[in-house]
């Protein structure tokens, strides 16, 4: 069984879409960290994104008895395209209907040079199944973004979607999911420390 401990990166503070722009979180709340701490494993391997909030994160995170993947472009926030960066009532002014479809029928629905939920959830299916392949009998801590955390609660839940985008995942928190034979079974959403 390898169990995943999805961990979503630390606060931005951006009121805007954010995507693949490189923002770092905010990692000043030592005690909150040191409680993130307490509640993951002690050993197994550590992964991040490969953009600085997470990264940043993963590194505030790890333990001595952590083994550190390389970071992970395969778990990056969602491609928002030209959406990246702007307010989501921009967002809704430059594209009315395409927002609004985005949000209520995730799915094949794009942003303008951007990736869709199956895209992204394709991407991020790929990248666990690849770790769940080589480490059998491994804990994953993986830290990464909402968005990537969702792709695997729709999984592990068998929801749509847009079923998926009703659960809250805050920052520094720990969802936790199994997988076992190659099913998964989802433990734990949004835990906080």
């Amino acid at each position: 069984m390898t169990t995943w401990h999805w961990v979503r990166h630390g606060p931005t503070h951006e009121k805007n879409f954010v995507g693949w722009r490189d923002v770092p979180a905010d990692l000043s709340d030592k005690d909150h960290i040191q409680r993130l701490r307490a509640i993951l494993p002690d050993r197994g391997l550590l992964v991040s994104s490969d953009l600085i909030r997470a990264s940043a994160t993963g590194d505030a995170i790890e333990g001595g008895d952590h083994t550190r993947l390389p970071n992970a472009p395969d778990i990056r926030e969602f491609n928002f395209g030209v959406w990246d960066g702007m307010h989501f009532s921009a967002v809704a002014q430059r594209d009315p209907d395409l927002s609004r479809a985005y949000w209520e029928n995730p799915g094949d629905v794009a942003p303008p040079e951007g990736e869709s939920w199956n895209a992204a959830a394709a991407r991020v299916n790929r990248f666990v199944d690849e770790i769940n392949t080589a480490h059998p009998e491994a804990d994953v801590i993986a830290v990464a973004h909402i968005g990537v955390i969702l792709t695997q609660v729709q999984r592990g839940l068998g929801v749509s979607a847009y079923d998926a985008l009703s659960h809250t995942i805050d920052n520094l928190s720990v969802t936790r999911i199994r997988w076992r034979a190659g099913v998964a079974s989802v433990d734990v959403i949004n835990h906080s420390a």
